[in-house]
């Protein structure tokens, strides 16, 4: 495995198509959602949910999610993550949802539809994930033994 910096995470960032997003409900239950996303040049990310699904809900109650980008494609032992502290929010406006959608559908060179597919009585809505912090996975030896640790990363 290399070692976590700034290059490894955008290069899984830039390869891995898919975020987990993990949220809690009201009562404090945790649920787990694999969502398709993109993210822009300030690693926000966006994704399109339907708006009764269970982390659309717990998003509504509340906002603090973490997100994993996980490159499980390589072999077992040497798999990397990179890990996001945000907060995430539903989108509402004509404009931000329009600008959303270009890294959403540009990500897979797809041209995006109208930003009315996603607002008004439309089952489904783009979501942003604001990053606060990031992290990847590394390792270090403790007592000789290597244990699996995070570091935060800065990928300004």
């Amino acid at each position: 495995m290399r070692r976590a910096d700034a290059t490894r995470a955008k290069e899984i960032l830039s390869k891995i198509l898919y975020v987990t997003i993990a949220t809690v409900d009201g009562a404090g239950h945790p649920w787990n959602s694999p969502v398709y996303a993109a993210y822009d040049e300030d690693f926000n990310f966006y994704w399109a949910s339907a708006i009764d699904s269970a982390h659309s809900r717990n998003i509504r109650d509340n906002p603090s999610v973490f997100l994993v980008i996980y490159d499980s494609t390589v072999p077992e032992g040497t798999g990397e993550g990179v890990y996001v502290k945000a907060k995430a929010y539903e989108l509402a406006s004509e404009h931000e949802t329009e600008a959303a959608l270009r890294y959403y559908y540009g990500r897979v060179n797809k041209v995006p539809p109208a930003p009315s597919t996603f607002l008004g009585s439309r089952p489904r809505r783009i979501y942003k994930a604001v990053s606060e912090q990031i992290w990847m996975n590394d390792f270090k030896e403790v007592r000789g033994v290597i244990v699996d640790v995070r570091v935060e990363i800065d990928l300004s």
